[in-house]
C-alpha cells in the first residue's frame, strides 16, 4: 500500500494505526492516574514514575498526529511513527527490567502501554 492517495485500504490501515495509538495514550493516562492514586493513598512514588508517565502520555499526544499526516502522504510522519513504534517498546521494557527502578505494578502497566505500539510497528512496516 502506498502512503497517501486516499485509497480505502490505506485509509483502513491508518485508521487501525490511529486506534492503536489512541490505546497507547489511554493506557498511558491510566498509568499516570494510578501513580497519582498511589501517591494520594500515601504510598511511595518516585520522580522516575511521574516523569516517565508524563513523557509517555505527551508522546502519545504527538504520535496521534502522525497517522493522519502519513495518510496524506507525509513520508516523514510515517517514518517517525514507524521508528517510535519499533524502538519504544524495547526501550521501555528494557528499562523496566532494571532491578529496583520501579515497582512491578508500574512496569506491568508501562509494558501494557507500549504493547499497543507493536501492531503500529507491524502495520507501518507494511506501508510504503
Amino acid at each position: 500500500m502506498a502512503v497517501g492517495g486516499g485509497g480505502s485500504r490505506t485509509g483502513d490501515v491508518f485508521d487501525t494505526v490511529r486506534t492503536w495509538v489512541d490505546l497507547f495514550g489511554a493506557v498511558g493516562a491510566v498509568v499516570l492516574g494510578t501513580v497519582a492514586a498511589v501517591a494520594v493513598a500515601g504510598q511511595p512514588t518516585t520522580p522516575f514514575m511521574w516523569g516517565r508517565g508524563a513523557v509517555l502520555l505527551l508522546l502519545a499526544v504527538l504520535l496521534r498526529r502522525y497517522p493522519a499526516r502519513a495518510r496524506a502522504g507525509d513520508g516523514r510522519a510515517l517514518e517517525r511513527l514507524r521508528r517510535t513504534a519499533t524502538v519504544l517498546p524495547f526501550a521501555v521494557v528494557g528499562v523496566d527490567l532494571l532491578p529496583g527502578l520501579c515497582p512491578a505494578w508500574y512496569a506491568a502497566l508501562q509494558g501494557l502501554s507500549v504493547l499497543s505500539l507493536v501492531p503500529v510497528a507491524v502495520l507501518t512496516r507494511r506501508a510504503r
